[in-house]
């Protein structure tokens, strides 16, 4: 298993993956801001028309974890913070492949991010996840904390219903806590 900051060749690359893990996800009901069944297009136009400028100009850092020359999970940090907000950056999009979930990928990914942030003199992540869905111990593990909960935030991606978000952080250097 390797995990890396993708380049824009990488990325193009693993570009088809990505779409695949995407709509796996969705459709499997997480809550990564999209409603099922989320086709193959509308997937194609995220990952292409959103992310790949952000990638492109550097506002964005994209993670891959590639197995056997496959992409098999990602993560996304972003950098474009406000100015008042030098310090932060934002874990987005953290997906792996329903078929190489438990394996300690997601692990990898949130241990590359976080490295990825200290590089750029992030020390305050944040971000947010459907509140007791899977990812939300997930990242207790990891040692975030919670900051709120927001209730009726979001749209279930299967189902009429809505779910309150967690949002969560981690100082991820003790020196500047």
């Amino acid at each position: 298993m390797q995990i890396f900051r993708a380049t824009l060749d990488q990325f193009d690359q693993h570009f088809d993956e990505l779409v695949e893990i995407l709509q796996l996800t969705v459709n499997n009901g997480a809550a990564v801001g999209f409603i099922a069944p989320l086709s193959a297009e509308r997937a194609r136009q995220f990952w292409r028309q959103n992310i790949r400028p952000e990638i492109e100009s550097g506002g964005r850092a994209l993670f891959l974890a590639v197995e056997d020359g496959k992409a098999v999970g990602t993560a996304q940090l972003i950098l474009a913070m406000p100015d008042n907000q030098p310090h932060r950056g934002e874990v987005a999009k953290m997906m792996v492949h329903p078929d190489h979930r438990r394996k300690g990928i997601a692990n990898q990914l949130i241990a590359q991010l976080e490295e990825e942030a200290r590089t750029h003199y992030r020390w305050q992540i944040t971000l947010d996840t459907r509140t007791g869905g899977g990812a939300e111990p997930f990242y207790h593990r990891m040692g975030y904390k919670v900051a709120g909960i927001i209730p009726n935030y979001g749209k279930n991606a299967t189902d009429e219903n809505f779910h309150a978000t967690t949002y969560m952080y981690k100082t991820i250097n003790e020196a500047r806590a």
